[in-house]
C-alpha cells in the first residue's frame, strides 16, 4: 500500500511567494495547500486535516498568532511560525503561542525543508510512542493502542468517543478541562454553548466506572469550569 504524502497547510498572503514554496515542496515529496486569508485559516485545517501547518506573522483577517491560539485548542500537530524579521521578540511570541519552530523570512527553501522534515519526524515518533502507551490509575487501565478500556479484569464497553474523552481526561489527571475545551479536542469544532454531548458522556463514563451519580468522586464535576479526573479514586 502506497502511504499518503505529508499534508502541508501554508497560510501565506502573498500569492507569489505561496506558489514558489508550494512548488519547490511538491518537487521534494510533500503536497501543499495554500490559504490566503488568516481568517479563513481555521476553517481550511478543519476541511483538509493537514500532517503540518506553516503560518506567516502578518496575515489579511487575522493574524498568525491568533491563528496558532485557536489551532492549539483542537490540533496538537507541528506549526511553524514565518516571521518577517529575525527579531528575538517575533520568535519569543510565536512559541509563547504554540508554535513548535519558526524561520525568518525570506526563507531559504532548503532549511524551510529541513525545518518541516525535522518537525515531521518528531511528529511520526510522538504519535508511535501515544499509539504505545498505557495509562494506569490503580485499578483502571488503558490502552490507546487496543482502545480498550478495564476496570481491575473487567473490561469497560466504550464508545470510541467515550474513549477519546476518557483518555484526554485522564491524560490530564488534576486538571479541570472546561466543557468547550473537551468539545473542541472531541469534535474538532467550536463550542457552540448549546451542546450537551460532552455532559451526557460524562454520565455514561460514570455510570460504566461505577462512580457515584449522586456524589461523584472519580470524575468530578466543577462547577462553572468543567470536569476534573481524580486520579487518586481508582483504588
Amino acid at each position: 500500500m502506497i502511504e499518503p504524502l505529508p499534508r502541508i497547510l501554508l497560510v501565506e498572503d502573498d500569492e507569489r511567494l505561496g506558489h514558489l514554496t508550494k512548488k519547490f515542496l511538491e518537487q521534494n515529496g510533500l503536497e501543499v495547500d495554500i490559504e490566503t486569508r488568516g481568517d479563513h485559516a481555521v476553517n481550511t485545517f478543519q476541511r483538509i486535516l493537514p500532517n503540518l501547518v506553516i503560518l506567516d506573522l502578518m496575515l489579511p483577517g487575522l493574524d498568525g498568532i491568533s491563528i496558532c491560539k485557536q489551532l492549539r485548542e483542537i490540533y496538537t500537530g507541528p506549526i511553524l511560525m514565518l516571521t518577517a524579521k529575525n527579531h528575538d521578540i517575533d520568535q519569543v511570541i510565536g512559541l509563547e503561542s504554540g508554535a513548535d519552530d519558526y524561520v525568518a523570512k525570506p526563507a531559504e527553501p532548503m532549511v524551510l525543508l529541513a525545518r518541516i522534515r525535522a518537525l515531521l519526524r518528531r511528529q511520526n515518533t510522538a504519535s508511535t510512542e501515544i499509539a504505545m502507551k498505557e495509562l494506569c490509575f490503580g485499578e483502571l487501565r488503558m490502552s490507546h493502542a487496543a482502545q480498550q478500556a478495564w476496570l481491575g479484569e473487567k473490561k469497560i464497553e466504550l464508545t470510541t468517543q467515550e474513549f477519546d474523552l476518557l483518555w484526554i481526561m485522564a491524560s490530564n489527571g488534576g486538571n479541570i478541562l472546561s466543557r468547550s475545551h473537551l468539545f473542541k479536542l472531541t469534535r474538532g469544532i467550536d463550542y457552540n454553548g448549546l451542546d450537551r454531548s460532552i455532559d451526557v458522556r460524562i454520565s455514561h463514563l460514570r455510570k460504566k466506572l461505577h462512580d457515584n451519580v449522586e456524589a461523584p468522586f472519580r470524575i468530578k464535576t466543577i462547577w462553572g469550569k468543567g470536569y476534573l479526573f481524580i486520579e487518586d479514586a481508582w483504588g
